[in-house]
């Protein structure tokens, strides 16, 4: 009789709870939503991110108000949201490299796939590989052939120690079997002058910066890091092309605080769903180089596990300690 009357009201307060959760989505945002946005003015990141604020506005009926917390590339951002009120009030963009965060850095605030409401995947693109225009390397396997025959003397160049440029550069010397010498930069513009100047053999940026420059003939792409063809750029080999398997690609996705509820999630789902069929979103994100990326909640959630387990893999392959 008492176990019959536990499972009455535990089944009483599951409806419960259920209902709450439903009508906090009818009233679902009620109030205006605070965006995060973890890097500096002018990068994909932030344009993206006032793009599907200002999207989003119309969509829920509440100012969705894009709010800098640049910082240690994206922490200060994620941290806010990842230690906001479960009410899908707070949210900010994840990004490539938020999986190698986990894994990098040392004493990282919070846990990568645990401590976030994954919504949706929006745009992804690759990591290009490029030289100057007058290098003799026409070909990643040409790169490759030079970086053989001058063990830890040919170098490339990436934004910051810690990055997805970085790794993906290691991912190609563990598969590839070279040594080539990383040469870390405060930013992809500084990188780009020291490549064009000779300084640099190579250069691992994202096709954000690089497809520009490609398109402008100042740099030459060796390859692009997608596991196909690129679809905004057909012309350019995949790195995996010449080492099968190999296949990194960069990525934005819309995160919000754990403990959101699930009816808060689907319906942000929905309206980033919605956004990202239209002609004009897909527009501005051709325009920065990437493609529109939708998912569910589950595929984002698992795409960061998945990085986080690779990078990790690397990472001790090459031993390189995290800061």
């Amino acid at each position: 009789m008492q176990l019959a009357t536990q499972l009455v009201i535990r089944t009483a307060l599951t409806a419960l709870l259920g209902s709450a959760c439903i009508a906090a989505a009818q009233e679902y945002p009620g109030r205006p939503i605070r965006f995060m946005i973890g890097f500096a003015p002018g990068g994909s990141s932030d344009l993206v991110s006032r793009a599907l604020a200002e999207k989003l506005t119309p969509q829920l009926g509440q100012p969705v108000v894009p709010e800098t917390r640049s910082g240690a590339s994206g922490v200060v951002a994620n941290e806010a949201v990842s230690k906001a009120a479960p009410d899908g009030l707070s949210m900010v963009l994840l990004t490539g490299g938020h999986p190698v965060a986990a894994v990098l850095v040392r004493k990282l605030p919070y846990d990568a796939a645990k401590d976030f409401g994954m919504v949706s995947t929006v745009t992804s693109y690759p990591m290009l590989i490029t030289v100057a225009a007058d290098s003799p390397m026409k070909t990643l396997a040409d790169l490759i052939a030079k970086a053989k025959a001058q063990p830890n003397k040919v170098t490339y160049a990436v934004s910051g120690p810690g990055s997805l440029q970085r790794l993906t550069g290691e991912l190609v010397n563990v598969e590839a079997g070279t040594s080539m010498v990383y040469v870390p930069y405060k930013g992809a513009a500084q990188a780009m002058i020291d490549l064009l100047g000779g300084r640099i053999d190579a250069m691992v940026e994202t096709a954000t910066f690089s497809l520009p420059q490609v398109r402008s003939g100042k740099m030459r792409a060796l390859a692009q890091s997608m596991a196909t063809r690129y679809s905004l750029a057909p012309e350019m080999p995949a790195v995996a092309e010449t080492l099968p398997g190999v296949e990194v690609g960069s990525w934005l996705g819309l995160a919000v605080s754990p403990g959101t509820p699930r009816p808060i999630i689907e319906r942000l789902n929905r309206e980033v769903r919605n956004i990202l069929q239209t002609q004009d979103m897909q527009k501005r994100l051709a325009d920065l180089g990437g493609v529109a990326t939708p998912s569910t909640p589950e595929e984002m959630r698992e795409r960061v596990e998945r990085e986080v387990a690779r990078w990790s893999r690397i990472v001790k392959l090459k031993g390189i300690e995290p800061e």
